[in-house]
């Protein structure tokens, strides 16, 4: 198989579909509806707001046509191309989320695939605390039911914005790109080397602040700082734990506003494991200036985090074990058994008698045997493979024994 990629055999999948089920259908109690984009895009949509640098990390291709695509590196540029093209005239707030497989070019690591998959939610047309604190809580709802142990940590880039404000733009971008990488100490030995040592201090300071309070002793009084501590009175009023955290930088330009990320145990140095905040980008693709919401889970990273927990798969297998005679009455009784959700399977080698309960010995927790008698007294015989006990029962009486096992 290509490099980056993994094949997944059958447990892995239960166990992915499993944590897949749970976080669309709490999405779904706030409101959120599941769509769906193209794996490919016209490469423009990409590079129109991350630049012509990110081409590198994509896997960029031409048509037969001549057209230039790109499989989808993420998802927030590819849902809202499609919210300008289909969704402009839908009532606001848009409330949208996805899962889905993106592709990116880079070293494969733990957790980091080069087709790896999102879960992420996009809330369009709203531009309010409230708007920016239900997506925040929806993001930690999530990690919780999938069973994720995490740490929520939120800032705003207007903190950051305001330190840097005399700076010109590269200097202040690649300050941003330091504290991006969490390299704190690199960010203030670039402020010395271009001569802005009165800034190292107020940097360090602004770095370790853990309350707001504590933030606003650095950078004093700004615009945003009502819409701010509303958001966090929101979020404390919801019960969510979070660490306020004003270095966070994120990595893409777009952001506006409210940025937050969650940082899972176990996964080592690549422990992110959610990122989002406040954004504007339909007008980069024709749309009007609209304000939203966001953020994306590697869905990868969740699973690596999970280990062996969170999850517990077992059902009872059932093989149906049938003499030749008995085989038209097996067909039914399977029917029936897999009619209730019960996993049955029946043989489909020809074995003799005997081979099938080898078989189902291997494989199944039950076997329900279906002889001459069973046949003509209209039971069968239910075995426990593990424990080695049997009884013979009706079918419903089985149906009721193996959806209470």
């Amino acid at each position: 198989k290509p490099r980056g990629t993994r094949d997944m055999l059958p447990d892995e999948m239960e166990r992915r579909r499993e944590i897949e089920a749970r976080m669309r259908a709490r999405a779904r109690l706030y409101g959120f509806r599941e769509i769906a984009t193209p794996v490919f895009e016209e490469l423009e949509l990409f590079t129109i707001r991350s630049g012509e640098g990110i081409i590198n990390e994509m896997y960029v291709f031409e048509d037969k046509g001549g057209r230039t695509l790109a499989l989808r590196p993420e998802l927030t540029a590819p849902v809202l191309r499609m919210y300008v093209e289909e969704g402009r005239s839908l009532t606001k707030p848009v409330k949208w989320c996805y899962f889905a497989d993106c592709f990116r070019y880079e070293r494969p690591q733990k957790g980091r695939y080069r087709q790896f998959w999102q879960f992420g939610t996009e809330l369009i047309g709203a531009d309010s605390a409230m708007g920016d604190a239900e997506v925040i809580i929806l993001g930690y709802d999530l990690l919780k039911t999938a069973g994720v142990t995490f740490v929520l940590r939120i800032g705003h880039l207007s903190f950051m914005r305001t330190l840097l404000a005399d700076l010109s733009d590269s200097d202040a971008k690649k300050i941003r790109a330091f504290l991006d990488k969490r390299e704190e100490a690199a960010a203030v030995t670039y402020l010395h080397d271009i001569g802005q040592d009165h800034l190292c201090d107020p940097l360090i300071r602004l770095c370790g602040a853990r309350t707001l309070d504590d933030v606003f002793a650095v950078i004093g009084e700004i615009p945003e700082a009502a819409r701010i501590q509303e958001t966090f009175a929101i979020l404390d009023a919801a019960g969510i734990p979070y660490e306020i955290n004003p270095a966070i930088a994120r990595g893409l330009d777009y952001y506006t506003g409210i940025v937050f990320e969650c940082f899972a145990e176990g996964l080592g140095a690549e422990n992110q494991i959610l990122g989002g905040g406040a954004y504007r980008l339909a007008h980069l693709f024709g749309g009007e200036d609209t304000p939203s919401v966001g953020f994306a889970i590697g869905f990868d990273r969740v699973m690596v985090a999970l280990g062996e927990t969170g999850w517990n798969p077992w059902q009872p297998q059932v093989m149906i074990i049938a003499t030749s005679e008995a085989r038209t009455d097996a067909l039914r009784v399977a029917r029936e058994l897999r009619m209730h959700g019960i996993i049955t399977e029946t043989d489909v080698m020809d074995r003799s008698f005997s081979a099938q309960m080898k078989a189902a010995g291997r494989s199944a927790d039950y076997a329900v045997i279906i002889g001459k008698e069973e046949v003509a007294t209209g039971t069968v015989t239910l075995k426990d493979l593990k424990a080695g006990t049997q009884e013979k029962v009706t079918v419903p009486e089985a149906i009721q024994k193996l959806t209470c096992a």
